[in-house]
């Protein structure tokens, strides 16, 4: 009976240190969700089929600092949010603007990076001067982004959700909608990349900061990846990156 307990109590337990749940600090691999079609900060290389930008490098610097072993997950924006909220995932470094109602679900790394909502249209528009001549118009955003929040806040606007942003400004371009709101990095990103059918007008709207998420539960890897983050901001890195993925466009 003794050795039958013994058997049992060592299978329970081996069972127990499989369960799924957020990986321990300082063991284990590093799940970091990213929905990887916001240029430049995330999204897959065509030739290559490897997610890059700066969101990559950035936390792949943070996790050399803190000794992180990190396994990069490409998800919807949608399927981010939800598995950050129940743990699914440890971290998410996705051009994730702060909120107060996101920060109820995950916790927030310091702030990264500042971003605010500008409007792109084609460039030969020359009625759409910024955010307030966008009423009786259809803009495009992508779902449940503060692109999205602000437009549905916006009177007199059609708004027209995608799952990725990249699929709006190609809907721009072929005349199929008037305006894009996004992001000012990534729209300028676009506005680059299409000069001769992209503008960017009026003035970036919003005062937003980028942060990285991590699971509630999990303090300890919070405060890792704050103090990574620190590091790598105080030897430049953050300035590096803006250059090399955005004044550079990633090239």
């Amino acid at each position: 009976m003794k050795r039958t307990f013994w058997i049992m109590l060592a299978t329970l337990l081996m069972l127990s240190m499989a369960l799924p749940g957020c990986s321990p600090s300082g063991g284990g691999t590093i799940t970091v969700a990213m929905d990887a079609t916001w240029p430049p900060f995330e999204y897959v290389d065509e030739t290559t089929q490897e997610i890059v930008g700066l969101d990559v490098d950035l936390i792949r610097a943070i996790a050399e600092k803190e000794g992180l072993e990190i396994e990069l997950v490409n998800v919807p924006w949608d399927s981010l949010l939800a598995g950050m909220a129940n743990c699914q995932y440890d971290v998410s470094i996705s051009a994730m603007t702060i909120t107060p109602e996101r920060a109820e679900q995950f916790a927030f790394s310091d702030p990264y990076f500042a971003a605010g909502q500008i409007v792109v249209v084609q460039a030969s528009n020359t009625t759409i001067n910024g955010k307030d001549d966008l009423a009786g118009y259809t803009v495009g955003v992508q779902l449940g982004t503060t692109g999205d929040i602000e437009a549905q806040n916006m009177p007199g606007v059609t708004v027209k959700n995608y799952d990725d942003i990249g699929l709006a400004y190609q809907d721009l371009m072929n005349g199929q909608i008037d305006a894009v709101i996004a992001d000012n990095p990534l729209a300028l990103g676009y506005v680059g990349q299409n000069p001769d059918l992209l503008k960017a007008v009026g003035e970036v709207f919003t005062d937003e900061y980028y942060g990285i998420a991590v699971c509630k539960e999990n303090t300890e890897l919070l405060a890792q990846i704050n103090r990574g983050l620190a590091a790598v901001k105080a030897e430049g890195l953050i300035d590096e990156l803006t250059l090399q993925w955005i004044v550079g466009e990633g090239q």
